[in-house]
């Protein structure tokens, strides 16, 4: 029987389920580790919705109490204008759940529900649920908390965005300036400041850090998460593993940055055990000053057979950085504890759920990565889960130019993609240096975009050096042209798919694509354009054409140089210049081409996925005999267990 990957669709969303194969042939201790762990992943998540709006948990535990009431008749569904209500309220719900709250996970717009306010009333009266007028409000009001992040040029972004790691009322400027004060000038080892807060004002107009941590802010759920990594250190595999776990709960209990960096650097180096884990403040891509971190967790254990893949590249990390097309004093000099695998996912959590990402470098400090290293990671069987998804669905085909270019890609993607993803996380993240004395967050808003175009450079780079054949990671010379077509087909037609008519490029993974594509598409003349080719559909038809790929990866290695000087010396108006100019709007006409072609395929552009759930076997004295697993757990059933198991 095969497995099933694919499960229900709703809205623009798909969901999946990732298989974790191997874990009934993990031992008993393994097992019961990985779900002590999955235990403390799971139990963070509405840290998160609280993170990403003031208004996320009461809203979510309205609706779902309403969902409720629906499900069990206790809300009257009497005619067929009523089930349309119903079922657009249903659809709603589940798009808050995949989100982690009321506004979009990508592009960051408030959800406009396809209910009335009249419905949601009259169901929040038979259920008995008070009904909150501000949160109606906030649910109704297309102009009230409109955007989670907002990323546009000139704007106030904290007085414009929705997410809740400031207090109201908190202008951009004030917490620049309360955290450029924090600064020590000079300072070899900075502190992620202001990563693991929210900024707040006191009674006399002064602004303070509320920390989270134990007896702080989220306080109790950091409490339960402790309780569960106490445990899961009891079964650790090794004295690495105990020691990154101790530190973690120090840090929890604490909130002191100082710890946290321990934390990482012993995390670092501790690649002795089979299983691994992240739980914590991670990303910062939800603050749109690019300072506080999202809380995030996730579970995996090592595939050994994809793994030799990666260490093939860690192995080689300084002849990737010595051989680097960007200026000598930007590079390494020497390339510390650079390591690299690939996982299997065993659960998803916080910022990583539903929607994940398929490959991680951490730690995100500049100097614990240049003096202690980084670990690199492939989520494989989230990977396998996306390509099974996506082949025979009509895509390509419609979007690739040719056949010659259809049948390349049907040869060569699916691997490339998975490298790209290795040199991306494993060299690219890991590549480079900043210059003595430049600040971290020197590049403001601009960062995160230009960090992640420097490692897609990166890589894209390296996809077509002969080393890759050198080292058996290519089958073919002509290979890394499928990376190249479908990365810059992505970057200048196909993710528009993901935006709304009228909006702009925020997301900053999607900003980068844009930004190397159109760099490259306006600076190396000859190499690449844009043609117009019959359709049945809309007349006429873009697509790519790519004439010259030598010309695109020597264009590409002139970015990469720039990019990298951006970063080494933390030219900020340079960034701006970069990102404002080539990563942020798009083309009206174009845009609406894509879409309606996009349309006609009938497809989700976004995908997530659903949680394995485990179940431990006890003997009479409580012990842990056995650790299962299992599949059957539909999307509902999966968040409205989280709710009751895991509320806040």
């Amino acid at each position: 029987m095969n497995f099933p990957y694919q499960n229900e669709r709703f809205a623009d969303i798909q969901m999946l389920r990732y298989d974790v194969a191997g874990f009934e042939q993990l031992s008993l201790r393994q097992k019961t580790l990985i779900y002590y762990l999955s235990e403390a992943t799971l139990t963070g998540r509405d840290i998160l919705w609280d993170q990403n709006c003031r208004y996320n948990l009461p809203i979510r535990h309205m609706l779902e109490a309403v969902y409720w009431g629906i499900q069990d008749s206790a809300v009257q569904v009497r005619n067929e204008q009523e089930r349309k209500e119903a079922d657009a309220f249903e659809t709603y719900l589940k798009r808050v759940w995949f989100a982690n709250g009321i506004h979009h996970h990508y592009s960051m717009d408030k959800f406009a529900p396809g209910f009335s306010e009249d419905f949601l009333r009259r169901a929040l009266r038979e259920v008995g649920y008070p009904a909150d007028e501000e949160l109606l409000s906030v649910i109704f009001s297309p102009t009230l908390m409109a955007k989670r992040v907002n990323q546009r040029q000139g704007d106030d972004l904290l007085l414009t965005s929705a997410m809740n790691y400031y207090a109201p009322g908190i202008t951009q400027r004030e917490a620049e300036d309360f955290y450029a004060q924090m600064k020590l000038p000079g300072d070899p080892h900075p502190p992620m400041y202001g990563m693991n807060s929210r900024l707040e004002r006191d009674e006399g107009g002064r602004l303070h850090e509320h920390t989270y941590k134990s007896g702080g802010l989220y306080g109790p759920t950091i409490d339960r998460i402790i309780h569960w990594l106490r445990l899961a250190r009891s079964v650790a595999e090794n004295d690495g593993q105990r020691g990154v776990i101790d530190l973690l709960i120090e840090f929890y209990r604490t909130g002191d940055l100082h710890t946290f960096d321990r934390y990482t650097i012993a995390w670092v180096h501790e690649t002795e055990g089979e299983v691994d884990f992240t739980n914590g403040f991670t990303e910062v891509y939800g603050d749109p000053l690019g300072l506080k971190a999202s809380w995030e967790g996730y579970v995996n254990f090592l595939d050994h057979q994809a793994t030799a893949r990666t260490r093939r590249l860690s192995q080689e990390a300084q002849w990737f950085e010595d051989h680097s097309p960007v200026a000598a004093r930007f590079r390494k000099p020497k390339c510390r504890g650079v390591s690299a695998k690939v996982i299997k996912a065993a659960m998803l959590g916080g910022d990583l759920y539903p929607a994940s990402a398929i490959g991680i470098n951490l730690p995100n400090s500049n100097w614990v990565r240049q003096e202690h290293g980084s670990k690199s990671v492939t989520i494989g069987n989230l990977t396998q889960a996306y390509a099974r998804a996506a082949h025979g669905n009509g895509f390509r085909e419609e979007f690739v130019i040719d056949q010659e270019t259809l049948d390349l890609m049907e040869r060569y993607e699916d691997q490339l993609d998975d490298l790209h993803t290795d040199l991306h996380e494993c060299l690219g993240h890991g590549s480079g240096q900043l210059l003595p004395g430049v600040d971290p967050d020197a590049l403001g808003v601009y960062g995160s975009t230009i960090e992640e175009a420097r490692a897609d450079l990166f890589a894209l780079y390296y996809i077509a050096d002969p080393k890759m054949q050198e080292l058996g990671l290519v089958p073919s010379p002509e290979a890394y042209r499928s990376q190249y077509y479908g990365y810059m087909m992505n970057g200048l037609l196909t993710q528009f798919v993901r935006i709304e008519p009228g909006r702009q490029i925020e997301e900053a993974h999607m900003r980068n694509r844009a930004l190397i594509a159109r760099w490259l598409l306006h600076n190396c003349p000859g190499s690449m354009e844009i043609v117009s080719r019959p359709h049945p559909l809309t007349g006429s038809a873009s697509f790519l054409l790519i004439r010259d790929y030598p010309a695109l990866r020597q264009g590409i290695a002139r970015l990469l140089a720039e990019v990298q000087r951006i970063k080494s010396e933390g030219d900020h108006e340079a960034a701006r210049q970069l990102v404002e100019q080539y990563g942020v709007s798009i083309e009206p006409a174009l845009h609406d081409e894509i879409l309606r072609r996009y349309r006609a395929l009938d497809l989700a552009p976004y995908k997530g996925f659903i949680n394995p759930r485990y179940t431990p076997l006890r003997d009479a004295t409580g012990e842990i005999t056995d650790v299962l697993i299992s599949y059957d757990e539909t999307y509902a059933e999966q968040m409205l267990r989280y709710g009751q198991e895991y509320q806040g």
